[in-house]
């Protein structure tokens, strides 16, 4: 099996875990941690899990310290505080048609930061792919009460450029580093940044806790911080920034399978339709054209 199908497999394994864990932390949450609370011990487990794994270090250069500490501020503390307090404001639907802005914030950061050429394939990749997981997200049953705010949308915006950012920001690293290393440090710097957070309403927590309750933070802290932080970079190391953000579109399509599988919802034209545009758009977006060889 060559690298680059690999590292789609690693991807297309992210968002699965997270269409599959979504409903884990908003039941964790629910009357358990309050959300800071919540990504504190996310955070923690998961840099532990990193230490304790991937003990062996690399040399690294002081000058790339800031670097990392960098990417720990919009990989793992922004990007995680600022999803959770968008989303107590706002409505999933609402965040669901927000968060997938990512690839297109990826593009503007990589021909900033990386001076990435755009490719008119990527640009039609992109939104068709956005295409694909806005239609799926509007044709879903809107009878709940929406209760998105204007509060709530910003936060999830700005949390989708803060995980843009960091996709580009790290690239580099990967480069110098292992991703064992990268991540042990993004990690390191992310919990040094949450801890005021996390402890600010710790007061909140419920531990009074079943045992459902705590398999699902253990499977949030192994699978859905560890594992998919792990997967990414495994991917952002094969492939470009774009296309690892363009799986995003994907997390609509996988969330609506779940729900067909577990028998919430029958399956109708528009979850066929969707789902091949956002396949099409990713497909677009992640495999290059051969290039001419010169003569």
């Amino acid at each position: 099996m060559s690298k680059n199908i690999k590292a789609h497999l690693a991807l297309f394994s992210v968002n699965l875990i997270y269409a599959l864990s979504f409903g884990f932390s908003k039941d964790v949450m629910n009357g358990y941690l309050p959300a800071f609370t919540f990504i504190l011990f996310r955070v923690l487990g998961a840099t532990t899990l990193f230490w304790l794994l991937f003990f062996k270090t690399e040399k690294i250069q002081a000058k790339d310290y800031i670097k990392f500490a960098i990417a720990g501020v919009f990989g793992v503390a922004a990007n995680q505080l600022m999803f959770f307090e968008g989303l107590d404001h706002t409505s999933t639907i609402n965040a669901s048609i927000i968060m997938v802005n990512t690839p297109i914030l990826v593009l503007i950061f990589s021909s900033i930061l990386l001076k990435e050429r755009i490719s008119s394939r990527k640009i039609i990749g992109v939104f068709i792919g956005l295409i694909g997981a806005i239609a799926l997200i509007l044709f879903k049953d809107t009878s709940v009460k929406n209760e998105a705010t204007l509060y709530g949308d910003v936060f999830i915006f700005l949390n989708a450029s803060s995980y843009a950012l960091y996709l580009v920001l790290v690239k580099p690293l990967m480069k110098k580093y292992s991703p064992y290393t990268v991540l042990k440090w993004v990690f390191t710097f992310g919990l040094i940044y949450v801890i005021p957070f996390g402890v600010y309403q710790f007061e909140g927590a419920n531990f009074n806790m079943n045992s459902e309750i705590l398999m699902k933070i253990a499977f949030i802290i192994v699978f859905t911080t560890f594992l998919t932080y792990l997967l990414t970079m495994y991917g952002l190391n094969k492939v470009s920034p774009t296309t690892v953000s363009s799986y995003v579109y994907l997390q609509p399509v996988l969330t609506t399978v779940i729900a067909l599988f577990l028998g919430y919802e029958q399956p109708t034209w528009i979850n066929l339709f969707c789902g091949i545009t956002i396949f099409i758009g990713v497909y677009l977006v992640s495999f290059k054209t051969k290039e001419q060889k010169p003569s």
